[in-house]
Formats: structure tokens, C-alpha cells, sequence
């Protein structure tokens, strides 16, 4: 409610109070009168009252009727000023969601794309998963099969060997051969890793994998069963290759043999299962190896060739020095020989250049002052007389 309306409501009231004061008054008064005259005088109030009261609430409702038309007009023209605010507003906002639902429609239909080709990309790569899963499928089939025969086993282990070796940078028949017989032993090891001076490293790469084979297979307790079998069976092959000639001071062999274990998961499970095997391998002068630690021991014994090579080379270099310096020395010790020979023959020299040439020059001094004497005196003697031989001939 505005203070307008409140201001006219509080002169109504007011008014109100001052007539009934003003009644009030009058009939305090018209107690001393007669009754007659208080009567007529109640109803002369009455009516007086009765117009003042009249023109006060008639007054009072224009005022208010005015007041109330100026605060509706100013509330209508603030409600059409905000309702066309609000209206703005509003359409603005419309206009924003609408953008926004364009966009948003956009971005669904470009999502629906993505979707459709992302679908599509999926449900060919699971296309391919299925097929690298059956190919996968196949090859361990194939490899089960291949496992489970002996001779078959024992070609992939050497097949495996040799693509390790190929990787690893070896050479056939110049660092290792294949097959190769002893020639003091009637033993034909797998591989023969060919070393400096003369030394060799043999490596057989036949393991024993049928109980793996069939633990893979088996649940319960038959896998425990073909796992405990399958321990033992290793352990048997270390014996076995530790009894063999494989490790032969006559044939130049390092004092130890490596038993190849053609599968990281089967070197894996020996390391887990049986962790005191490696351990007894290796007190057997037996290293077992897998595809990955064969190519680290290979890597090495390249390196060991290598800086046997070098060494050998640098050896050499020492060896052709210190005959340089023994050939050095010898030539200063006849260089200053002969400087001592020549400081002698410069010696003689100086002497034979020096008093010698002068005494000679005094010889010659003499000999040249007695010959001119000698001419001088033949000069002033007359010539000598003719034997009469001499004459007759002349007549």
C-alpha cells in the first residue's frame, strides 16, 4: 500500500474520532437540559454529525478514489513498461535457446556422424580382432601340436636359436657352426660358438616341454602332477647336459655349456616354480638361457671377440713399437759411432791440414829456393867443351 493511500485513510479515521469527540462533547452538555431539549438537540447532532460525517467520507473517498486512479495509472504504465521489458526478455531468451537448440541439433547430427563412421571403424577393427584371434587360435593349435612332438620340438628350438643368432649380428661358420662333431668327443652339440685363440662354447637347444604341455592342459590335481613331472624332467636335463663332453679342455671348450630354452613363459615359470634350478645349473657349469638372456650372452661373447681383437691388435702395435725403439736404439748407438769416427778423422785432418802442410810447405819452400839457386848459378858458368867424338861428327 502506497503512503498516499495510507495518508487518506489516517484523515478518515481521524475525522471519524473528532466527530464522535465532538458528539461526545455535546451530549456532556445536554445533561443539564430537559429531556425535551436534549432530544432535540440529540437529533440537531445527529443530523449535523450525520453531514459532517458525509462530507468527511465524501472528501476523504475522492481524495482516495484519486489517489488510487494516479497509483493505478503509474502502477499500469510500471507493469506495461515491465511486461514490455519482461517481453524483451523473453524473446531474447527464445532467440538464445533457439540458437542454442540449433547448435545443440548441430552437435547431435555431427555426434551422429562421428557415431556412424566411430561404428563402423569399431566393427571392422573387432573384424580383424576375430581374425587375429583365429589366426592366433591356429598358430597355438599348431604350436601345441608342434610342442608335443619331440623332433618337432627340437626344429624349432633350433630355428628359434638361429634367428636369435641372426639378430644378434653372428655369422654361420664364422662364429658359430651348427651340428658340428667334436673331434675328441663322439658328441654333436647344437650349436658351437666359435672364440678367440682357439676356444669354444657349445649349446644344445633341446628341453624337455611334454609335461609343460600337458600342465597347460590339465585342472585340479593332474596339473600339479604334470607341474612336479615337469620340474623333475629339468632337472634331469641339466644332469644330462653337465655329463656330456660339452665342456672338453682338449677341444679348447669355456667351462661352461648353455641349455636353451626356446620360450620366455617356460623360463618364466622354472624361475617361479623352481628358483634353486638355475642356481644348480650353474653349479653344473650349465647356464640356461631364454630367447631374450641368449641374445644379452651372445651380445656378450660378441663383445668379448671383439675386444680380444682389439687387444690382440693393440698388443701388436706395442710389440712393433718396442721393436721400433730397440731398432732406434741401436741406430743412435751407430750414429754416435760413427760421429766418434768422424770427430777422429776430423782430428787427423785438422792435423794433416795444419803442422803436416806447413812442413811440407817448407820442403817445397826449400826445394824451390835451391833450384832457383841452381839456375841462377848455371846462368853465370860458360858452356862446357865438346868431346872430340862429338867433333868429328860435326865436321
Amino acid at each position: 500500500m502506497s503512503p498516499a493511500v495510507l495518508w487518506v485513510l489516517c484523515a478518515a479515521v481521524l475525522g471519524a474520532v473528532l466527530g464522535a469527540l465532538g458528539v461526545y462533547a455535546v451530549a456532556f452538555s445536554m445533561r443539564k437540559k430537559s429531556e425535551a431539549e436534549r432530544v432535540q438537540e440529540r437529533e440537531d447532532l445527529k443530523g449535523q454529525f450525520a453531514l459532517v460525517s458525509q462530507e468527511t467520507l465524501s472528501k476523504a473517498t475522492g481524495q482516495l478514489l484519486e489517489l488510487a486512479t494516479e497509483r493505478l495509472n503509474a502502477d499500469r504504465a510500471k507493469a506495461s513498461a515491465e511486461l514490455d521489458e519482461r517481453r524483451q526478455a523473453v524473446e531474447s531468451a527464445v532467440g538464445q535457446l533457439s540458437e542454442r537448440l540449433k547448435s545443440a541439433e548441430e552437435l547431435v547430427r555431427s555426434l551422429e556422424k562421428d557415431r556412424e563412421k566411430k561404428f563402423g571403424s569399431l566393427e571392422e577393427q573387432l573384424k580383424r580382432a576375430l581374425a587375429s584371434t583365429d589366426q592366433l587360435r591356429e598358430a597355438t593349435e599348431g604350436l601345441h601340436s608342434m610342442l608335443s612332438n619331440s623332433r618337432t620340438r627340437g626344429q624349432w628350438g633350433e630355428r628359434m636359436a638361429d634367428d636369435i643368432l641372426r639378430a644378434a649380428g653372428l655369422q654361420e661358420h664364422i662364429q658359430y657352426e651348427r651340428n658340428r662333431v667334436q673331434d675328441s668327443a663322439a658328441r654333436r652339440p647344437d650349436f658351437t660358438f666359435l672364440l678367440p685363440d682357439g676356444r669354444k662354447l657349445h649349446m644344445d637347444v633341446k628341453f624337455p616341454l611334454d609335461n609343460y604341455v600337458r600342465m597347460a592342459d590339465a585342472e585340479g590335481p593332474e596339473r600339479e602332477r604334470f607341474k612336479t613331472e615337469f620340474v623333475r624332467d629339468a632337472k634331469a636335463r641339466v644332469k644330462e647336459l653337465s655329463s656330456r663332453d660339452y665342456v672338453n679342455p682338449e677341444e679348447g671348450t669355456l667351462d661352461y655349456v648353455l641349455g636353451f630354452i626356446p620360450n620366455e613363459q617356460v623360463y618364466g615359470f622354472l624361475h617361479e616354480s623352481a628358483p634353486g634350478l638355475l642356481d644348480d645349473a650353474l653349479s653344473k657349469k650349465v647356464v640356461l638361457c631364454s630367447p631374450s638372456t641368449l641374445y644379452a650372452v651372445l651380445a656378450v661373447v660378441r663383445q668379448a671377440h671383439d675386444n680380444f681383437r682389439f687387444t690382440r691388435a693393440t698388443r701388436e702395435v706395442i710389440g712393433l713399437v718396442a721393436a721400433f725403439k730397440q731398432n732406434f736404439e741401436k741406430f743412435q748407438e751407430r750414429f754416435g759411432k760413427l760421429g766418434e769416427q768422424l770427430g777422429r778423422t776430423q782430428s787427423a785432418y785438422d792435423e794433416i791440414s795444419g803442422a803436416s802442410f806447413k812442413r811440407l810447405e817448407q820442403s817445397v819452400g826449400k826445394i824451390e829456393r835451391f833450384g832457383q839457386e841452381e839456375a841462377a848459378l848455371s846462368n853465370t858458368l860458360p858452356p862446357p867443351a865438346l868431346p872430340p867424338a862429338d867433333l868429328g861428327k860435326e865436321n
